[in-house]
């Protein structure tokens, strides 16, 4: 664990923007008052205020008891079956909404494709006989390698339908990085396309999982749906057309009843070192925490269109364009492409045409439309939003406060999420009709969420002191280990961090989860999240958060965005650098690397200017907009980028940074 524990805290905001009575009044959670009842409920009898919550999942056998706890293994709704897929479908067939839509579907060209709940149903039926006809059983594990199509989708419903846990990678993922998720997981069959439209151009998937499988012994089977009419390579008796298997099969497939700790998925996550890990989330608790969050933390109502930006490579797919949403009864929208492709105003143009009412984006996709000006959006009426959400990573107050004028105007409560793979849903937001939001802050814990800042020994540390965030109790979301690697599972998130106490007196020491996490609590006890501890920086003695001094670079009113890295330095210990993007029109040159450095430190601190600052037209980031800060801290120590790249939406930001090095 990094030394020394505590992280210097430096930015400062004290903007504050309360509910707007008008939400508040049609909102689920419609008052500080009915939120802090939640809250006190689930402090007094967490079991309790847990069981009362999962009633509202259908269930095929009740459970007998709510919550096993053995740190560090937790097994909720023990003895309860149900079925996932029977929760997002069938379930909402007997009523009006077996003919609301469900999913409607936006490919990168433009063709649209509507499903409502009942044509969903059948998809996804007939897909659960195609899997049972090539052999998959409960427990067979299936790998998902597909473009932003519905087909993903129906595939994952279909995996839950018959209790074949699925393993979802990322398209953009290598050849190389689908083989070792498909031995690691010793999958049987895998469910991919002949290509996918990204950016204007076909991104051949096929030809990328014929290479995996080459040297993938378990697999049986590859189901191809037919996408981007591409030519691909075909192995008779192993390979099969998904419209051609479906075509035949079935409408009709009963939902498999699972034990509420049965396997869900595996997603693989590799954090910031290391090797990649299979992410292990069952059945109930997952699915309660992420439909359960649609309503607290999206408000959720009948007349609503959800449109969650992610791609379902990635949990937030999972949970939030998938799952939650389907559980919810919502109608979802899915989007194939890039968000500036063909130009810069895609995202506003499909708000205004669909009639978006909910945005969920990550921040890196705000401070990229932030560089281009608000032009884009301004030329679309988004008055049909009514909430906007932000997930992936911490957002800096002055993308928060853009986001808030220029695409809600003025209007629209934003959520700022926070949560990871592990938790398997949000775990600290602001409830919109009930919590006054800071521009910056993930404010406070959901009801039933016990988090909280702490040093090494386990004690909370004084607000406005950064320190590691924790969870102090089992929450029914949370991963259920790591697939084939228990020991691993137990050392990275139970063993860091303990309750205070004294071995010497016999006093017991519960293990926290460590979520790897920096952050601080303000005087009001909202989080304010710091950024990864692996990605704090050590500057002459001063632990300080990247994130605090990203914040104060995008402040400055020529920046649209950046990044800040550590390189070694033999006097400070590391020396800050800092990536920066310059706002379209602004000319890049040194006068603007002076006035930055001074800005940074008049907003958080002389400690905290950057040694160096680098102009770059864009950052190097993954198709989910997480910036790649391995590949900038490889590049400001001086040496050349190692390891894989394949999952960078632009290689050429890549190589016109090293020629920038060279």
């Amino acid at each position: 664990m990094p030394e020394p524990a505590k992280i210097s805290v430096l930015l400062k905001e004290g903007r504050r923007f309360k509910p707007l009575p008008e939400f508040s009044r049609r909102a689920h959670v419609n008052s500080r008052a009915a939120l802090e009842r939640l809250r006190r409920q689930a402090a007094r009898d967490p079991e309790g205020f847990w069981a009362a919550q999962a009633r509202s999942l259908e269930w095929i056998k009740p459970w007998r008891k709510t919550l096993d706890w053995r740190p560090p293994r937790a097994r909720w709704f023990l003895g309860g079956r149900l079925n996932v897929s029977a929760n997002c479908l069938d379930r909402h067939l007997a009523g009006p909404l077996r003919q609301k839509a469900a999913l409607i579907w936006e490919g990168e060209p433009g063709e649209v494709r509507t499903f409502t709940y009942q044509q969903l149903h059948g998809e996804v039926c007939r897909f659960a006989n195609v899997l049972k006809s090539l052999g998959v059983r409960r427990g067979d594990r299936v790998a998902i390698y597909m473009p932003m199509i519905p087909e993903a989708a129906v595939a994952m419903l279909a995996c839950a339908r018959i209790g074949a846990p699925h393993s979802v990678v990322f398209a953009g993922f290598s050849a190389e990085a689908l083989r070792d998720r498909i031995n690691d997981a010793a999958a049987k069959l895998v469910v991919t396309a002949d290509g996918g439209w990204r950016r204007g151009n076909v991104v051949r998937l096929k030809d990328a999982v014929d290479a995996a499988v080459a040297q993938a012994p378990t697999i049986e089977h590859v189901v191809v749906v037919k996408r981007a009419g591409c030519e691909v390579a075909w192995q008779p008796g192993r390979d099969v057309w998904w419209q051609e298997a479906m075509a035949v099969a079935s409408a009709a497939c009963p939902a498999s009843p699972l034990d509420s700790e049965h396997p869900l998925f595996i997603l693989y996550t590799s954090g910031s070192t290391g090797k990649p890990k299979g992410v292990l989330h069952t059945q109930a608790g997952y699915l309660l925490q992420a439909r359960l969050t649609m309503e607290w933390v999206f408000d959720l109502k009948p007349e609503d269109l959800f449109w969650c930006t992610a791609d379902v490579g990635w949990v937030t797919g999972h949970s939030y364009v998938v799952y939650g949403p389907l559980a919810a009864g919502a109608t979802i929208l899915m989007y194939e492409g890039a968000p500036l492709h063909p130009g810069p105003d895609r995202f506003w143009s499909m708000i205004e045409r669909h009639k978006v009412t909910i945005f969920y984006t990550a921040p890196t996709a705000i401070r990229a439309f932030m560089r281009l000006g608000p032009e884009p959006a301004r030329r679309h009426d988004l008055s049909c939003l009514r909430l906007l959400g932000t997930v992936g990573e911490p957002i800096n107050p002055e993308a928060w406060l853009w986001y808030h004028k220029v695409i809600g105007n003025g209007r629209c409560p934003i959520v700022d999420t926070w949560w990871q793979t592990e938790t398997g849903a949000i775990m600290i937001a602001p409830v919109p009709g009930a919590t006054p939001t800071k521009p910056g802050s993930a404010t406070l814990p959901l009801p039933g969420i016990e988090a909280d800042v702490v040093d090494r020994d386990g004690r909370p540390v004084p607000a406005g002191t950064g320190g590691f965030l924790v969870v102090k109790r089992p929450w029914p979301s949370m991963l259920r280990g790591i697939y084939g690697d228990p020991s691993r599972y137990a050392a990275q998130y139970f063993s860091q961090v303990s309750s205070p106490g004294s071995c010497a007196r016999g006093e017991r020491r519960t293990p926290y989860y460590f979520t790897g996490d920096g952050a601080r609590r303000d005087e009001d006890g909202y989080f304010w999240m710091l950024g990864r501890i692996d990605d704090v920086l050590n500057v002459a003695g001063h632990r300080l958060s990247t994130m605090e001094i990203e914040s104060a670079l995008v402040s400055h009113p020529s920046v649209a965005e950046a990044a800040v890295v550590g390189r070694p330095d033999e006097v400070l210990g590391q020396a800050v650098t800092a990536f920066v993007t310059p706002r379209v029109g602004v000319q890049a040159c040194e006068n603007l690397k002076d006035d930055l450095r001074q800005h940074v430190a008049r907003a958080i601190g002389a400690i905290a200017k950057p040694a160096d600052i680098r102009f770059t037209e864009a950052l190097p980031k993954t198709r989910s907009g997480k910036i790649m800060r391995r590949l900038l801290r490889e590049l400001a120590a001086g040496g050349s980028v190692r390891g894989d790249v394949t999952t960078l939406e632009d290689l050429s930001v890549l190589a016109r940074l090293q020629s920038d090095e060279e």
